[in-house]
C-alpha cells in the first residue's frame, strides 16, 4: 500500500510540479515514451486549470486579451497549484498575484477587478439560504433592536476599491453597450455582491452603508454597528440603508439569543 501511495505521489508531483519521476517508476507504452505520457497529463491538468480561471475571471480576460490572459494564467498555475478536487475553489489568489505581476502593472485597477470577479464567483457558488423574514423581525421589541445580530446571506460580499470597478464590471457584461466611458480617476468605489434568483448582482454602496454592513458581517450587533457608523458618518440613514439591503436579499435572518 505504501509503495502505491509513493508512486501516486511521485506521479502527481511530476504532473503538477514538473518533477522528474524516479527511474523505472512508470513503464512506457509501445507507442510513446514516459516523458510524452507525462506531458499529455500535464497539458490536460494545466488546460483544466486555465479553463477554471477563464470561467472565474472573464472580465479580466476581456481587459487584457486572450493571449496575455494565457500568459497570466500560465504563470499563476506554475506558482499556485490546485489543492482541491473541486475546480470551483481554484483561483482565490489571483488578485494578489496580479498585483505583484510585473507585466500587469500598467493596469493598476486590474487586481481590484479580479477581486470583484472572485467575489462574484464565490457568491454564485455560495450555499443557498432563506432571506430575512420581516414579519419575524417585526415581533422584536424596538428597545431590543440594539442587541440584535443580523446574519448576512452566504452570498453577500462587500468590496472596496480605489477605482470604479463596479462600472468596469458592468461595462463588460453580455449585452452592455460598447460605447462606454469610464473615468479611472472618478474616485473610490464600494461594491455589494449578492446572488438573487440564481444570478449574481453587483451594485455600488455609499461609504456609510458599506461600513455599516461590514461591521454587521463581522458580527457586530445592530446597535454597535450603527453607533460606529454614525461616529464616522454622521449623516448615515439606518432606516434607508437597512431597507435597501433587505430588498437586495443581503440578510438571511437574525440571532435573537443575545437579546436581553
Amino acid at each position: 500500500m505504501h509503495a502505491l501511495s509513493d508512486e501516486l505521489s511521485d506521479f502527481a508531483r511530476a504532473i503538477v510540479l514538473g518533477r522528474e519521476l524516479p527511474h523505472g517508476s512508470l513503464v512506457a507504452g509501445p507507442n510513446y515514451s514516459v516523458a510524452t505520457a507525462i506531458g499529455v497529463y500535464r497539458n490536460n491538468y494545466r488546460g483544466n486549470l486555465h479553463d477554471a480561471l477563464a470561467g472565474a475571471y472573464p472580465v479580466v480576460e476581456q481587459l487584457v486579451g486572450r493571449e496575455f490572459f494565457r500568459r497570466l494564467t500560465r504563470e499563476f498555475i506554475e506558482r499556485q497549484p490546485s489543492h482541491s478536487g473541486n475546480l470551483h475553489h481554484y483561483g482565490a489568489e489571483m488578485a494578489a498575484f496580479i498585483a505583484a505581476f510585473e507585466a500587469a502593472q500598467e493596469l493598476a485597477y486590474l487586481a481590484d477587478v479580479a477581486a470583484l470577479e472572485w467575489a462574484c464567483h464565490c457568491a454564485y457558488f455560495a450555499d443557498d439560504a432563506a432571506t430575512l423574514d420581516i414579519a419575524k423581525l417585526a415581533q422584536i421589541l424596538p428597545e431590543q433592536y440594539p442587541g440584535l445580530v443580523l446574519i448576512t446571506h452566504p452570498a453577500c460580499h462587500v468590496l472596496r476599491s480605489r477605482y470604479p470597478v463596479a462600472a468596469i464590471w458592468h461595462a463588460h457584461q453580455p449585452g452592455a453597450p460598447g460605447d462606454f466611458h469610464i473615468d479611472l480617476d472618478s474616485g473610490a468605489c464600494c461594491v455589494l455582491i449578492i446572488r438573487q434568483d440564481d444570478a449574481v448582482q453587483v451594485s455600488e454602496l455609499n461609504e456609510a452603508d458599506a461600513g455599516w454592513l461590514s461591521n454587521i458581517r463581522d458580527g457586530s450587533t445592530l446597535g454597535a454597528a450603527t453607533a460606529a457608523t454614525l461616529e464616522r458618518y454622521p449623516d448615515f440613514d439606518l432606516q434607508a440603508g437597512l431597507a435597501n439591503l433587505v430588498l437586495r436579499g443581503v440578510f438571511a435572518g437574525f440571532d435573537a439569543r443575545k437579546l436581553r
